[in-house]
């Protein structure tokens, strides 16, 4: 766990660096601009003072369960560690229960323990899988992240419709393809019943949907 942020120190380096860019970091739009920025990388970073144990040890519980558990389209909003830009998307977590599950809620929160820190995609996804395989041991462990970042976007090769997927598959997700493509199709899944309910396609007052 790290120690709290200096928030004074963090006000000074965001000052200097107003002035590097050569900006005046006293005119009336930038005088309260240090002090926001420490607030945001307080949030930001929020990961690095919490513990994965505290949240989920209260939220094990022991069934009779062997079918998949997922939660998908988890959005989440990290920092690049490469050049403190954001990237963004969504998470889905997925895991084969051996005789223990935890509360859904508690994905999301893990999810934003690491999310919050300075982090790469790959290092993320990876953390998510790791966690919960070692807190619930179970059959198996999917996790899949597609993310949008703003390095790709606004710098370098600034490639507009460009995304990042990446996954984590532990057990029965690896060695079993038959799981792993389960997993799969049902993220593809998403796609066809948000295309199935989209309102602009419903005929109005019939509950049935539209021709295309």
């Amino acid at each position: 766990m790290s120690l709290p942020m200096n928030e004074e120190r963090v006000k000074a380096a965001v000052e200097t660096l107003l002035a590097e860019v050569g900006e005046d970091p006293t005119r009336e739009g930038l005088v309260r601009t240090p002090a926001r920025v420490a607030e945001a990388l307080k949030f930001l970073t929020s990961g690095y003072g919490q513990d994965v144990d505290a949240v989920l040890n209260n939220a094990l519980f022991t069934v009779e369960c062997s079918e998949m558990v997922i939660v998908r389209d988890i959005d989440f909003y990290s920092l690049c560690e490469h050049h403190l830009l954001p990237f963004f998307g969504k998470c889905h977590i997925a895991y084969l229960p051996r005789d223990r599950v935890v509360g859904l809620s508690k994905l999301p929160r893990l999810l934003d323990v690491f999310s919050r820190r300075l982090q790469i995609q790959e290092r993320l996804t990876n953390q998510i899988a790791e966690v919960i395989s070692e807190a619930l041991d179970p059959l198996g462990v999917g996790v899949v992240i597609e993310a949008t970042h703003l390095c790709v976007l606004m710098r370098g090769v600034e490639k507009q419709n460009a995304f990042a997927l990446t996954s984590a598959m532990r057990g029965a997700f690896r060695s079993d393809a038959r799981t792993r493509m389960e997993f799969l199709e049902l993220l593809k899944l998403r796609g066809d019943m948000r295309a199935a309910f989209d309102p602009a396609r419903l005929v109005a007052g019939a509950g049935e949907v539209a021709p295309t």
